[in-house]
């Protein structure tokens, strides 16, 4: 059958080329002969010829080779990372005075206007408002940012080299190498990443991807990573090196987060998903000047809105659960305190406490929200040193933050790692689940997506936990 149709294809050829007098095939080998010309310029160096400076092959030197690549990758990175977080810090302070303070006070005095009964406002706008508040507060700038720059990066050209330099990593984990390009989309939001994944052709590869997207930091846990180690292990340095030494435990956790990717995705490839890894053919585009405008859209309308709507539709249930367990009495105690009482001896043979658990469970739809509701808890099931109301989540200062936890929740040093690696390691939420529903249409990845992780969360808290017990640290 081969041999018949090239035998009718070549007869095809030759009848349009005897049809127009051999013009069709002299066209067709000029045009063949013109772009070998062509790529010959660029690439080859005739002996005696000057050297020509070509842009993209100087660039390409440095951020594909083997020697300069991964460093200039990480500070490439961590520059995005740093402008994400320092720049965010202002409008997030902004956003949190408007709808934490201007908002949410108006908001009381027009419920008390109208006469609203205090259960119905503190449900309403204690509860579903100020979850919904604090995560549009904390979650919009960071992404606001992260996606642009994100974007220009990917306009820029830089991104597809960033792929060719784990591309070797991810193959022998098994992956593809485009699992880069989704897992660095999972540092601005989980369920970007997801959708990412779209890029990868191979649905075993795919679904690699899509499990391990989880390990990349997203917006949501960048505030309590920051915030444990800042006022934990940044405070353990010279005040000179505190905030360098806070950084670095920060980035640590991230790099960590991509051991692990490359860890599970290996796992996966040889047991779950078994199968070769498909060839990854990358085509390195040319460096071309982003279109700022397009950019802007993409990012802001096409990713950030959408992902932020898609959070605000679970922080809103979150935040009335919040409410409803705090202020919802069994006996002569609420809900939350006997979750707590519950899940504080497993917490503790885990290195965190029963508060961190019960934090998590009920926050699960908005990463956002853990270290308000740690507060809230912390402080309405214990000395009341801030005026916290059940359920009512609040902000404080990093000083505050650290009394309140320490002082009334019996932190250590052991407690803020554990947590570090417990926010790197956990289940995605419920918005990055939905979204891995939407994406595969299967039940069993989407349980493998959302409990393998838990799973590797607690295994390496209870490891930390016990090698510091073991030393005497805890």
């Amino acid at each position: 059958m081969a041999t018949q149709n090239s035998e009718q294809l070549l007869q095809t050829v030759d009848s349009l080329r005897n049809d127009i007098g051999g013009e069709f095939h002299d066209r067709l080998m000029e045009s063949i002969f013109t772009d070998a010309g062509q790529i010959a310029d660029r690439a080859v160096q005739r002996e005696g010829e000057k050297t020509r400076y070509d842009f993209d092959r100087t660039l390409d030197r440095l951020l594909t080779s083997r020697t300069w690549g991964f460093p200039l990758m990480l500070l490439m990175l961590m520059g995005v990372f740093w402008l994400t977080i320092a720049g965010a810090n202002v409008p997030s302070k902004m956003l949190a005075d408007l709808l934490l303070g201007t908002v949410y006070n108006g908001l009381h005095a027009a419920a008390t206007s109208l006469s609203f009964p205090a259960w119905l406002s503190g449900f309403l706008i204690d509860g579903v408002y100020l979850a919904t508040a604090w995560v549009i507060a904390v979650m919009l700038p960071p992404m606001a940012i992260f996606f642009p720059l994100f974007t220009l990066l990917e306009d820029f050209g830089y991104l597809p080299r960033v792929a060719f330099n784990l591309d070797r990593l991810f193959k022998r984990s098994g992956a593809h190498g485009k699992q880069a390009l989704t897992m660095m989309m999972g540092y601005g939001c989980n369920a970007a990443g997801v959708v990412a994944t779209r890029i990868i052709d191979s649905p075993r590869e795919r679904l690699i991807a899509i499990i391990t997207n989880n390990f990349s930091i997203c917006n949501g846990r960048w505030p309590t990573l920051i915030l444990m180690g800042t006022i934990f292990i940044g405070a353990t340095a010279p005040p000179a090196l505190a905030s360098f030494v806070a950084a670095a435990s920060v980035v640590t956790v991230a790099i960590l987060g991509v051991f692990v990717t490359l860890f599970v995705s290996a796992f996966l490839s040889r047991t779950w998903l078994k199968g070769e890894a498909s060839t990854f053919s990358l085509e390195l585009p040319p460096y071309r000047p982003p279109q700022v405008l397009q950019t802007l859209y993409t990012s802001l309308i096409d990713r950030t809105m959408i992902v932020l709507w898609r959070a605000v539709t679970m922080a809103a249930p979150a935040g009335a659960v919040i409410w409803l367990t705090s202020n919802i009495y069994l006996g002569d105690a609420t809900i939350a305190a006997h979750m707590v009482n519950l899940l504080n001896p497993l917490g503790l043979l885990f290195g965190l406490n029963g508060v961190i658990l019960v934090a998590y469970i009920i926050a699960i739809p908005a990463n956002e929200i853990i270290i308000p509701t740690i507060l809230m808890l912390t402080l309405t099931l214990g000395r009341n040193i801030a005026g916290a109301q059940s359920g009512v989540m609040l902000e404080l200062d990093n000083a505050q933050v650290y009394t309140v936890l320490t002082q009334v929740g019996g932190w250590t040093m052991l407690t803020a790692i554990n947590l570090m690696l417990f926010s790197l390691l956990h289940n995605p939420c419920s918005t990055t689940i939905l979204t891995i529903w939407q994406e595969t249409k299967n039940r069993k990845w989407t349980l493998v997506a959302t409990f393998l992780p838990l799973v590797l969360a607690f295994g390496v808290t209870f490891t930390t936990a016990t090698i510091a017990q073991l030393l005497g640290w805890a």
